[in-house]
Parts: structure tokens; C-alpha cells; sequence
């Protein structure tokens, strides 16, 4: 069994698979991270190998703590990924963006894909049906943009993701709602149309904390897996060992 964890700049996720199949998810805390996972470890004895893709602040010793238990490996750039990484930078290349490509570019072979990733931020990334990693965006995911109007206005209030109830924002709460809900679901909508004058065919995963909410309110076909990250962890781990 492989424990696949992925740290993100909120929260951390965790999902423990058998083969390729999941069986159990998990979401904590940073502070929680040690008893968390004794806990799991508890639970799904037959756990071997601990696969950590990072883009949070945990320490590794963190992690390390489980070395006499498990096999502990921190995803890297100096991984075998299954795509040629077209990234002008690639060293900067956000390790959840490179386990995203994997994941997309192994479940969905020889075909072109786009990766949306809704959680803190937003990021968009595509993989060619030939397997070239060709880049993306980033821009701010729906939490950050309430924060932003909140934290660089003087009177704006600090409002929670919620449902507009209608497309003219009637009060000033409501017009955040609209503006930021409706303002990112265009901007969704806008990307993908952007990659369709490109590339005639394509598929989506939409992914991320905010897919959910996100997935009904888009007009595009999409494959909609909040897990997605944690799958491709696991696939990604599958790939490894039968290449190296």
C-alpha cells in the first residue's frame, strides 16, 4: 500500500491506495501531520512507501520521522516524469504542477490535456498528445481574491465563498459574490477557449478545492476529480517503479 501526500499552501491532503485503487482520503491540518499519520499508519498496516509532493512549508524531518516504517520519497525535478517539460525555467516549475502533467499525461494517454487546479491559486497546464509539457498560468484562486478585496480596501468586508444570488449584485456583499464567483468562472471559461483556437481537441480535469463548486457553473465538458493530485501521486509512484 502507498500512503501519497500532497502539502499545499493551505491545507494537506492524504489518500492511501492499493494498486490503483483508493481507499481512504484524508484532510488535516500542518499541526496535525505526526498523529495523523501514525493514525493512518495504524489503520492500513500494510503500508509500505510514503510519496510527499510539497509546495507547503512542513519541514521534511516531519516526514523523515516515518523512515524506520516506511520508504519515504519527496517528489523533485530530478524525478522520471512521463512528459518532456517544455518549461523555459523548469526548476521552477511547482512540484504539484509537475505531478498534475504526470497524472494527466498517464490516465489519459496520446491525447491533448489541460489541467485546471482550483485551490489557492489557480493553475493551468498543458500537456500535448505528444507528452511536451508546454506551460500554463497562475492567478488567484476564489479565496484570495476575497482576502484581496478585503485586505486592499478600506470598507470592503472579508466575505466566504457563496453562491450569488444573482448576476446584478443588489448590495455590497452581493456584489463581491458576483464579481469575484462569476468573474472566475469567465476567466475558466475564457482560458479554455483561448487553448480551443490551438488545439482542436482537448480534454479538462478540473482538480482542486474549489473544483466542486466550480464544476456545474462551467460551460465546458470538464473531468471533474478534487483527488486528482493524490491519483497522480500514486500513478506517478507506478511509473517510477517500473523505470527505474
Amino acid at each position: 500500500m502507498i500512503l501519497a501526500i500532497d502539502v499545499g499552501n493551505t491545507r494537506i491532503k492524504a489518500a492511501v491506495f492499493e494498486d490503483t485503487s483508493l481507499l481512504e482520503v484524508f484532510v488535516f491540518d500542518a499541526i496535525e501531520l505526526e498523529k495523523k499519520i501514525e493514525n493512518i499508519l495504524k489503520k492500513f498496516r500494510k503500508t509500505t512507501v510514503l510519496m510527499v509532493a510539497s509546495v507547503g512549508k512542513i519541514e521534511k524531518h516531519a516526514f523523515l520521522a516515518f523512515e524506520k516504517q516506511l520508504t519515504v520519497h519527496f517528489i523533485t525535478h530530478k524525478d522520471i516524469f512521463p512528459f518532456q517539460n517544455k518549461y523555459e525555467t523548469p526548476t521552477t516549475l511547482g512540484i504539484d504542477r509537475m505531478v498534475l502533467a504526470a497524472g494527466a499525461t498517464l490516465l489519459y494517454p496520446k491525447q491533448n490535456r489541460l489541467v485546471i487546479d482550483a485551490g489557492t491559486c489557480v493553475t493551468y497546464d498543458f500537456i500535448d498528445a505528444e507528452d511536451n509539457y508546454l506551460g500554463g498560468a497562475i492567478a488567484p484562486g476564489l479565496r484570495l481574491r476575497y482576502e484581496a478585496l478585503h485586505n486592499y480596501t478600506a470598507r470592503l468586508p472579508l466575505l466566504h465563498l457563496e453562491e450569488p444570488q444573482s448576476f446584478i449584485g443588489n448590495s455590497t456583499n452581493q456584489s463581491i459574490h458576483s464579481g469575484i464567483v462569476n468573474g472566475f468562472i469567465y476567466e475558466i471559461d475564457g482560458f479554455v477557449a483561448e487553448y480551443a483556437t490551438s488545439f482542436l481537441n482537448f480534454i479538462i480535469i478540473l482538480t482542486g478545492g474549489d473544483s466542486d463548486f466550480l464544476a456545474k457553473r462551467l460551460k465546458n465538458t470538464i473531468f471533474a476529480n478534487s483527488n486528482f493530485l493524490l491519483e497522480s501521486l500514486n500513478q506517478l509512484y507506478l511509473y517510477k517503479i517500473n523505470n527505474d
